[in-house]
């Protein structure tokens, strides 16, 4: 059984948390809702567990986590929250947590988060495994979108603009040809099929606005 610290503002679910842990044989050796009292008790008191919230005042939990990691302490961090974005959880794992438990997941869930993380292996609830991959995918494309030559990215803010071709060949005095070269080019590095799904992406990356 793991010793187990909790981080949370909300009193009432700590209270929650604690009870269905320690119905489970855990023992929960210590709680706080303000990041900075979490630090002292986890350095003082080395729980092998810390579930972790990500919203915290005045702080993120992301602090908590690093925090945690700065010092080497022995602490596993699961982050127990209601983030559901993809970039939290790939952050997430990156800063070092080991687990990742959205809060609207069963108990039995939260339990086996806390056994396999206790002994030293990542745990993602199946919600957060898929948000993990969406979060990479997406950093996958930003990274071609930052890869973009300067005519790359004029091109494509024609497209999403819905020029055609002809029109695009003649603004920027290339032949249609090369044009429909640099279109399927930039679908190809950007890992998108048409034009709807090129402006989604471009309004997303922040390439055009909403209103373009």
């Amino acid at each position: 059984m793991a010793d187990i610290y909790l981080v949370d503002d909300h009193v009432m679910l700590r209270e929650g948390l604690r009870n269905v842990l320690e119905k489970a044989g855990h023992r929960v050796v210590g709680e706080a809702g303000h990041p900075a009292a979490a630090i002292a008790d986890i350095v003082r008191l080395q729980p092998s567990v810390v579930l972790l919230d990500l919203h915290l005042e005045p702080d993120s939990g992301f602090d908590v986590l690093e925090e945690v990691q700065r010092r080497k302490l022995p602490s596993r961090v699961v982050m127990l929250t209601m983030s559901a974005n993809p970039r939290h959880v790939v952050e997430a794992l990156r800063r070092g947590a080991l687990g990742y438990v959205l809060k609207d997941s069963a108990s039995l869930e939260l339990l086996n988060a806390v056994e396999v993380v206790a002994n030293g292996h990542r745990y993602l609830c199946r919600r957060a495994s898929t948000l993990a991959v969406e979060g990479l995918m997406a950093e996958s494309r930003s990274a071609a979108v930052l890869s973009l030559s300067a005519r790359e990215r004029q091109v494509i803010l024609m497209v999403v603009r819905g020029l055609t071709s002809a029109v695009i060949s003649t603004k920027l005095d290339l032949s249609p040809k090369t044009v429909e070269s640099y279109r399927a080019r930039i679908m190809a590095k950007l890992g998108v099929d048409d034009v709807p799904a090129l402006v989604r992406l471009a309004v997303r990356e922040g390439l055009i606005g909403v209103e373009d």
